[in-house]
């Protein structure tokens, strides 16, 4: 559920941030890549890549819920070993344990939970996930090697038993915290290349919009072989075609191409730029999805071009022209 705060606490949330962030950042895990400074999701995704290339399996994990279980004893006492600032204290307290306001007027108390929404939130949450999974991580199993991504995470394993047992002690770790894993998120993979044989039911998973899987890819010399690597991910893929329907554009034949390319080319730009970092030929049936849905525009737009070919013909030719309108034209994804 998400919690907005009020606009006062919103400010005084800002400031105990400003303050406390620096003070717990230093001692955060360098394999901790959410809501961080300096560090992204493509970072996590980058080394999780590597990493599958060097170990055979992964522990692909969610923490069901994490914002709404959060023990409020186990967090304070986190947040005292590192600030004994009356002030600071005092008001994280209290921002944990205030009660949600619901539409109809309803107030509902918390007992345990930090409320999504709250600027203080992810850091409250990394926080609390550095003592129960991170520290813990290095001093059980020193060997295995992660990506948290927040509540999300991938571990490394040489062995489908060290796989096994890990699952079993994270599950005990968790649980001793206040936390359970995702029942139908919890996974172990195996990440099968040209090098790895054997036949295992799971050998893919999904972290942050991208599906690593193996697939057909080309190196340096031009030879194919098969490669165990991310690229975006089948849900993120059918969430991108349902915003561009949701999108309407051939119900709008009175905006110009121009501004269409205001409206929507920021969205296409942001899609490029987070989904083609890896594999970004799996990005372009979205993107050709797209020119399908400015072609149905122009044949709105114009009496004259209302057969579908001599729209797609015409906006082929614009696209030549002025390819800077929208991002994907730039990389040669034409109508």
């Amino acid at each position: 559920m998400l919690g907005v705060p009020t606009v006062a606490d919103r400010v005084a949330q800002m400031v105990v941030k400003i303050y406390f962030e620096p003070r717990v950042e230093p001692h955060f895990h360098s394999d901790s890549y959410g809501y961080r400074p300096g560090k992204s999701a493509h970072d996590a995704l980058a080394v999780t890549r590597g990493r599958c290339w060097k170990y055979d399996w992964v522990l692909e994990f969610d923490i069901k819920g994490l914002f709404d279980n959060i023990d409020h004893e186990l967090l304070m006492k986190a947040v005292r070993k590192h600030t004994g600032n009356p002030w600071v204290i005092l008001y994280i307290e209290r921002w944990l344990k205030a009660p949600f306001q619901m539409p109809n007027g309803a107030v509902v108390e918390r007992t345990k939970g930090t409320p999504q929404g709250g600027v203080i939130s992810p850091v409250l949450a990394n926080l609390f996930l550095h003592y129960a999974f991170d520290r813990w991580m290095d001093k059980k199993q020193p060997d295995k090697p992660f990506e948290r991504y927040a509540d999300d995470a991938v571990v490394h394993c040489s062995s489908l038993e060290g796989a096994l047992e890990l699952r079993d002690s994270l599950e005990g770790r968790l649980a001793e915290c206040g936390l359970e894993l995702h029942p139908t998120k919890t996974r172990i993979v195996y990440c099968k290349d040209d090098d790895r044989r054997g036949d295992y039911p799971e050998t893919k998973f999904d972290f942050l919009g991208y599906t690593f899987r193996p697939r057909r890819s080309k190196n340096r010399y031009g030879k194919l072989f098969i490669n165990f690597t991310p690229a975006v991910s089948n849900k993120a893929k059918k969430a991108m075609r349902q915003a561009i329907h949701n999108w309407r554009m051939h119900l709008k034949p009175d905006k110009t191409l121009e501004d269409l390319a205001r409206m929507f080319g920021p969205m296409i730009r942001g899609w490029i730029d987070y989904y083609g970092r890896f594999y970004k030929s799996e990005l372009y049936s979205v993107l050709k999805h797209m020119n399908r849905a400015l072609v149905r525009w122009v044949q709105r737009k114009y009496k004259k071009l209302a057969n579908q070919r001599r729209a797609t013909h015409w906006l082929r030719r614009v696209a030549g022209r002025e390819q800077g309108l929208f991002a994907h034209w730039q990389l040669g994804i034409l109508p």
